[in-house]
């Protein structure tokens, strides 16, 4: 896997960048291990209703750029305060959540400035007690990106200032507040580390050489980010007036489901949540769009869904009951 640094702190164009060189990586190539930072902005995850997770006057009067990238999971804030990294590679075989797979090299460059960090949940690296970084997934033709976010030096009063955060998932973990569970690894890490020293470890951890951005890829993420990541409709999208709204948190995530109805029937159909999927989830809200919504008549029309293939390890009896009403 070849290491590469990204100089610019622009969102659109990295989130545009990950998704060019995922769907391009050429057949043999070894892979790419990118670090890469953003300006001040937050990040919604690919599921979320992002009218839902920001203060919109904060994000107004602080002119912040707000971006959905195209992994699942929930909403986060960057700064330079936060450093980035991405793993771009093919993956023989059917696609499974593997998170182990790529966090344990960065916990073993984590150790080379003094952090003892462990891997928490599905998709955490905890340290002292506290969360350090979050990561999410996405597959896609036998090759996967996997990216995180490692805090820092994160500015958590503006991180929690930004976020409007669940309040379900957060007493789901019995704690009170986004400040409570996070903490910074320049509090832990040895003493006169940088962030430069971070980096240092984890290109030496997680790549086995270095590689160049080419003036072609560049070209074509920041084609990308024109014409997607800077664009509102794939940002906020407008979403039509629902009649029903359901919402649970499962082991894997929270799901928000919205329902239009028509003469018994739905009309329209969104599904939000900060879970990862495989597949993509507009086969599911197709699936139940014009469905009877009489609880029987929708159970007889899920009987056979393969839950896993969108929610990976999960209750299917659970699920069934919940999208059914």
């Amino acid at each position: 896997m070849l290491g590469l640094t990204l100089h610019t702190q622009d969102p659109a164009f990295n989130l545009a960048l990950e998704e060019h060189l995922l769907t391009s990586l050429p057949p043999g190539h070894p892979g790419l291990f990118m670090l890469w930072q953003n300006c001040p902005s937050i990040i919604v995850g690919r599921h979320q209703c992002t009218a839902e997770e920001v203060d919109a006057a904060f994000v107004q009067r602080e002119n912040l750029p707000v971006v959905r990238r195209m992994t699942g999971g929930g909403a986060v804030y960057h700064d330079a305060g936060n450093l980035n990294f991405s793993f771009i590679s093919h993956v023989p075989g059917p696609a499974r959540p593997d998170f182990a797979r790529w966090l344990e090299p960065v916990c073993r460059a984590l150790r080379d400035v003094g952090v003892t960090a462990v891997i928490s949940g599905r998709n955490d690296l905890e340290a002292e007690g506290r969360k350090i970084s979050g990561s999410g997934q996405r597959y896609w033709q036998g090759r996967c990106l996997h990216h995180g976010t490692l805090l820092v030096q994160a500015d958590f009063e503006r991180m929690g200032r930004a976020l409007t955060p669940d309040a379900a998932k957060l007493r789901s973990r019995g704690v009170a507040s986004v400040r409570a569970r996070v903490g910074n690894l320049a509090d832990i890490w040895q003493s006169g580390t940088t962030m430069e020293d971070l980096k240092a470890c984890l290109l030496r951890h997680c790549a086995c050489g270095l590689a160049d951005l080419a003036d072609a890829d560049t070209a074509a993420a920041s084609a990308l980010a024109e014409r997607k990541y800077q664009q509102w409709s794939w940002n906020y999208g407008a979403s039509p007036p629902f009649d029903e709204t359901r919402s649970q948190r499962f082991a894997f995530g929270s799901i928000s489901l919205r329902l239009a109805v028509r003469q018994g029937r739905i009309t329209d159909c969104r599904i939000y949540g900060d879970f990862f999927v495989q597949d993509d989830i507009t086969e599911l809200e197709s699936l139940l769009t014009g469905q009877s919504c009489e609880p029987q008549s929708l159970r007889h029309a899920l009987a056979s869904v393969d839950w896993p293939r969108w929610f990976g390890p999960c209750d299917a009896g659970e699920l069934l009951d919940f999208f059914a009403g």
